[in-house]
């Protein structure tokens, strides 16, 4: 248990490393990592805006923040509990299996998304 648990920190410290090299290199540069998806087809996929909501974010401008991608600003509490629960069966089971429940948030997030993606295109 102890082993994964220094995994589980190792992880989040990359994480939280590597979101906030990026976050400095865009804040710097105004550069970030374009969306392929709308550089093919001309359409806003459901993640676009996701690195100037965070920029927003941290600037504690949530206006802007909803404003670049309000779907992924509703769902990030789910985000969260998702990742929290996936790191606490991960520590204590050693596996990544969340349970039913966890599986149809899932599934609901992923459809909510779908649905952003069509909207946003549409109007």
């Amino acid at each position: 248990m102890t082993k994964r648990i220094k995994r589980v920190i190792g992880f989040l410290l990359i994480i939280l490393s590597v979101f906030l090299a990026y976050a400095l290199f865009c804040n710097y540069t105004g550069f970030g990592i374009p969306c392929l998806f709308n550089l093919i087809t001309g359409l806003k996929c459901p993640g676009c805006g996701i690195t100037k909501m965070c920029l927003s974010l941290l600037r504690f401008d949530f206006k802007s923040a909803f404003n670049y991608n309000p779907a992924i600003l509703i769902l990030f509490p789910f985000f969260v509990l998702i990742f929290l629960r996936a790191m606490y069966v991960y520590i204590k089971n050693g596996d990544l299996n969340l349970g039913k429940a966890f599986d149809i948030i899932i599934y609901i997030i992923i459809t909510v998304l779908i649905i952003f993606g069509i909207f946003r295109n549409i109007v």
